[in-house]
C-alpha cells in the first residue's frame, strides 16, 4: 500500500491531525493506523479534560504559563509554553466545532480547577472527557472521505534508508505493520508518517495506561536511530484506586481533589499540608512522592481520598464514572474513603521534535504523548497533555501540508524496499515465554526505576535489562513475528532508555527523584 500520509496512532493526536489535514487539503490520501478499534486509545482514560484559558476575568495566559513552568521544573521550554498556552482556545473551538460536547453552567464552559493550577480552567465532560473527545472526533473522521482506517494493526518498525541496504538513517518512508487478527505483516510506504502512538506505562506493573500502552511509536523511532530525549521523567500519578477493576489499574481523576478531596492515612490523619502549602493540590510530583513516603513509613498498602464531607449527591452527579467503578468494588465514595496509591502514568519526555512536530529523521513527525515538546519539562502540569496534543496536531498539519507538496515521488525516492521477511514459523511455546518476559521487565521497572531511584538500583535494572534484551533479541531472531512479541521488543528498549537516561541525570527535578543526588 502506498499513501500520501501515514498516521500511526488514534489518539486525540492521530485524530485531530487527520482531520485538520483534510480540511487544509482534502485531496491528500491519509492512511489511519489504530493498534485496536478507533475508540481504544489512552485519550479515552484521560477523566479530567483540557487545560485552557477562557475565563479572562479571573484567569490569563500568564498565569498558565508560569504554573506551567512552575510544575515543570525549570526543564520547560518557555517559548513552547508560551505559544502552547496562547494558541489553545483557539484549539479548543476547533474541538467543539468537531463536535465536542464539554460541561456548562449558565451557558458558559464549567471550570475544574486540578494540582499545580492557581486558577479553574479545566474544561471538561464529567469525568470522562477522554471518552467524550475520542467519540466526537471518530465521527468527524468517518466522514471524511479521503481517510482509510486501518484499525488491530500494530507497528512494526519504521521503514528507514537501513532497509534499502544503506548504512544512513536519513529519511522515513513510511512502515511495517502486522495484523492483530491474522498476525500477517504488510508494507505501508508513505511520504509522510506521523507518529502519536502515545506513551508506555506498560513498562511497569502498575500504571493507569491500558493494555496497548507499549512504547511502540518508542521503540520503532529507537530502532530508526531516531533523537529521545527525557524519557527518564516519567509521571506516577498521585491517585489511582487501589484495587485493580478486571486486572486493570483505575484512575481517580485529579479532579476529584480539585473539588475538595482529602488526602489521609489509615489511621484518619491528612498529611499532605506538611509536604506543601498547596496540600492534595501541590503538583502531581509533590504528591505521589509524600504518598510513598507515608507508605515507606507505615507500611500499608495505601493511603485514602477522602470525599465524605461532600454535600449529598455532589461526588455522584460530578463524578459518576469513578463513582459507579468504586461501587461495583464495595467501596461508597459518599460515605468511605476511597483506597488510593500511585501508579505509572505519562511520559513527559519520547521522540524529540521541533515547534512542527518534526523530528531526527526527515519524513518524520511525532505528536502526543510518544513525543518531547518542550511543554512538560520534567513533570507535566494537570491535563496540559490534551491540550498539547491539539495544539501541536495543528502545527504538524500545517508543516506536513507544505512538505508533502514538495515531494516528488519517484521509483528513485522509495528505492527498492523489500516486504517483511515473514519465513519462520510460530513456536506453540511463544505466548507463554512473552508473557514472562513482559512481566519480568515490568517487575524489575517497578522495583528499580520507580519514584524513588537509587545508583543501585539503576544498576541492577540495567543488568537485568541487558539480560532481558539479549533473551528477546534471540527469541526474535528464530521465530514468527508476532503482535506480542512486537510490543515485547518496545517494552525492554523504552525499559533501557529510561534506565540510561536516568544514570545520566545528576539532578532531582519534577518527577524525577535519585536518592544519591541529594
Amino acid at each position: 500500500m502506498h499513501t500520501d500520509i501515514l498516521v500511526i496512532g488514534s489518539g486525540i493526536s492521530g485524530l485531530s491531525y487527520v482531520i485538520k489535514l483534510s480540511e487544509l487539503q482534502p485531496d491528500l490520501q491519509i492512511v489511519l493506523l489504530s493498534k485496536r478499534n478507533l475508540l481504544e486509545s489512552n485519550t479515552r482514560y484521560a477523566q479530567g479534560g483540557i487545560a485552557v484559558v477562557s475565563d479572562f476575568e479571573l484567569d490569563s495566559f500568564e498565569k498558565h504559563v508560569s504554573d506551567t513552568l512552575v510544575a515543570g521544573d525549570g526543564l520547560c521550554n518557555p517559548s513552547v509554553v508560551d505559544f502552547v498556552v496562547r494558541e489553545g482556545p483557539a484549539r479548543l473551538q476547533e474541538l467543539i466545532d468537531w463536535g465536542t460536547s464539554f460541561d456548562q453552567k449558565s451557558d458558559e464552559l464549567h471550570l475544574e480547577k486540578e494540582g499545580g493550577h492557581s486558577a479553574s480552567r479545566i474544561v471538561h465532560h464529567k469525568d470522562k472527557s477522554g471518552y467524550e473527545i475520542q467519540k466526537s472526533l471518530i465521527a468527524q473522521v468517518r466522514k471524511l472521505k479521503n481517510i482509510t482506517i486501518l484499525e488491530n494493526h500494530v507497528l512494526v518498525d519504521l521503514i528507514t534508508d537501513h532497509h534499502m541496504d544503506k548504512a544512513s538513517y536519513n529519511r522515513c518512508y513510511g512502515a511495517y505493520l502486522i495484523s492483530l487478527k491474522d498476525q500477517s505483516t504488510i508494507k505501508i510506504t508513505a511520504k509522510i508518517t506521523v507518529l502519536s502512538t502515545g506513551g508506555g506505562g506498560q513498562v511497569y506493573a502498575h500504571t493507569t495506561n491500558p493494555k496497548g500502552a507499549t512504547g511502540d511509536g518508542i521503540g520503532a523511532a529507537y530502532r530508526a536511530k531516531v533523537t529521545i530525549n527525557h524519557l527518564q521523567y516519567v509521571q506516577f500519578h498521585p491517585t489511582a484506586f487501589f484495587p485493580k477493576v478486571k486486572g486493570n489499574t483505575f484512575l481517580i481523576s485529579e479532579a476529584v481533589r480539585g473539588a475538595g478531596g482529602k488526602l489521609i492515612t489509615k489511621n484518619g490523619n491528612r498529611f499532605m499540608p506538611q509536604y506543601d502549602s498547596r496540600a492534595e493540590l501541590a503538583s502531581r510530583d509533590i504528591v505521589a512522592r509524600s504518598i510513598a513516603i507515608e507508605l515507606k513509613k507505615s507500611g500499608d498498602d495505601c493511603v485514602f481520598l477522602d470525599c465524605t464531607h461532600f454535600e449529598k449527591n455532589d461526588f455522584k452527579s460530578r463524578f459518576p464514572t469513578i463513582y459507579n467503578i468504586c461501587n461495583q468494588a464495595g467501596f461508597n465514595p459518599e460515605s468511605q474513603p476511597i483506597p488510593v496509591v500511585p501508579a505509572a502514568h505519562y511520559f513527559c519526555g519520547g521522540v524529540q521534535v521541533d515547534s512542527y512536530s518534526k523530528t531526527s529523521l526527515a519524513g518524520l513527525y511525532a505528536i502526543g504523548e510518544c513525543s518531547n515538546t518542550g511543554l512538560h519539562g520534567a513533570n507535566r502540569l494537570a491535563s496540559n497533555s490534551l491540550l498539547e496534543a491539539l495544539v501541536f496536531s495543528h502545527r504538524a498539519a500545517l508543516a506536513s501540508q507544505k512538505e508533502v507538496a514538495e515531494i516528488e515521488v519517484t521509483q528513485h525516492f522509495f528505492g527498492t524496499i523489500p516486504d517483511w521477511n515473514d519465513a519462520f514459523t510460530v513456536s506453540n511455546k511463544e505466548s507463554k515465554l512473552v508473557d514472562k518476559l513482559c512481566k519480568e521487565i515490568q517487575e524489575t521497572m517497578s522495583s528499580c526505576v520507580g519514584i524513588f531511584k537509587s545508583e543501585e538500583s539503576l544498576l541492577v535494572a540495567e543488568k537485568k535489562l541487558n539480560t532481558l534484551f539479549n533473551q528477546v533479541v534471540e527469541w526474535y531472531n528464530q521465530n514468527k513475528l508476532t503482535p506480542r512479541l512486537c510490543e515485547l521488543r518496545n517494552l525492554v528498549s523504552v525499559s533501557y532508555l529510561i534506565v540510561k537516561q536516568s544514570q545520566q541525570t545528576s539532578e532531582n527535578k519534577g518527577v524525577f527523584y535519585n536518592h544519591d543526588n541529594e
